[in-house]
Formats: C-alpha cells, sequence, structure tokens
C-alpha cells in the first residue's frame, strides 16, 4: 500500500492532468490518492458542459419510473462510473463536521489559485449546511450523505472549469 501511494507521488507531478488532481485537494475529503484516482477515472473534468452531466455520469442522479402522466422517483441511477461514485460518498462523510481549514487542508492549499481556495471553502460551508438541514428530515444517513456527495460534485465540476480555464491561459490542459 506505502509503495502504491509513493509510485502515485512520483508519477502525479509529471502528469498533464497534475494542475487538476493539485487543485481538487484543496476541498475537504480529497487528498492524493482520492483526487488523482476521480482524474484518473473521468479524465478532464471541463469537458462536461454542465454539473449536472457529470452528476449523471457518475449515476448521482434521482431514477425515474414514469408512465403517462404518473412520474415516481427512486434512488439514484448507479449508471456510470461505481468507485468514483464510492470515492465521493465515502468523502462527503467528512461534511458532517463543522466547516473548518484543518492544517492538513491549508497545505493542500498551498500554491493553489485563490478563486479555487474559495471555491473549497464555500463547498464546506453548503455541503455541511444541507448535511445538517437533510438530517433534521429525519432521511437516512446514506440517504442524507448521498445527497451531499451529488452536491459535492457540483463543486468539483466548478474546480475542473476554473482549472481549465487558469490553464486555458498558460497552456492546453491535455487528458
Amino acid at each position: 500500500h506505502d509503495r502504491l501511494v509513493q509510485q502515485i507521488e512520483a508519477a502525479v507531478p509529471s502528469w498533464s492532468m497534475a494542475p487538476l488532481v493539485a487543485s481538487l485537494q484543496a476541498m475537504r475529503g480529497i487528498a492524493l490518492i482520492t483526487a488523482a484516482t476521480i482524474v484518473g477515472e473521468i479524465g478532464d473534468i471541463s469537458r462536461f458542459e454542465s454539473p449536472r452531466r457529470l452528476m449523471a455520469y457518475l449515476g448521482l442522479v434521482p431514477a425515474e419510473h414514469s408512465s403517462g402522466t404518473k412520474v415516481r422517483r427512486r434512488g439514484i441511477t448507479k449508471a456510470g462510473n461505481a468507485r468514483v461514485r464510492r470515492l465521493l460518498v465515502e468523502s462527503a462523510w467528512t461534511y458532517c463536521r463543522a466547516p473548518r481549514v484543518s492544517q492538513s487542508i491549508q497545505r493542500r492549499q498551498e500554491g493553489i489559485d485563490l478563486d479555487i481556495v474559495r471555491t473549497a471553502w464555500k463547498a464546506q460551508l453548503r455541503l455541511h449546511d444541507r448535511y445538517r438541514r437533510l438530517s433534521t428530515t429525519g432521511k437516512p444517513k446514506n440517504v442524507v450523505i448521498t445527497a451531499v456527495a451529488r452536491e459535492f460534485v457540483g463543486f468539483i465540476w466548478a474546480i475542473g472549469q476554473q482549472v481549465a480555464a487558469t490553464a486555458g491561459r498558460e497552456a492546453p490542459l491535455a487528458a
């Protein structure tokens, strides 16, 4: 396990997607391995024209069974990449705790564009609030966390867009 982590740490800096991997780590719940896995599995996040497309790609949107005028919503579709979906749901558990920037997050944010750091902070505030509000409705914890993970994807998409915009000013970001 440690050897694999060391190999990933060594490989990421020379990867064309390194800026995106570094930027995603500004968020709570996403360290190097999670960020590298998300980017490795999805590729260039900016290729999705909206956060909803990315959410659908990951299977984090409600399933629907419609017949005539009747519309029934079900749990998430679970279409798409199960590995990334599981990682996002696991990461979403960190938003149960009150927003704060720990020392490890602060270290990961060093050298990251200030707009991305602001987006990460906004995510902490909003996702924790979403967790609190949904928890008080009596919904099962895993349903609440899945809803938080879905919204979490929106912030990941936003950071992907910010990184692509920054890379567009410097050099093209290739997958």
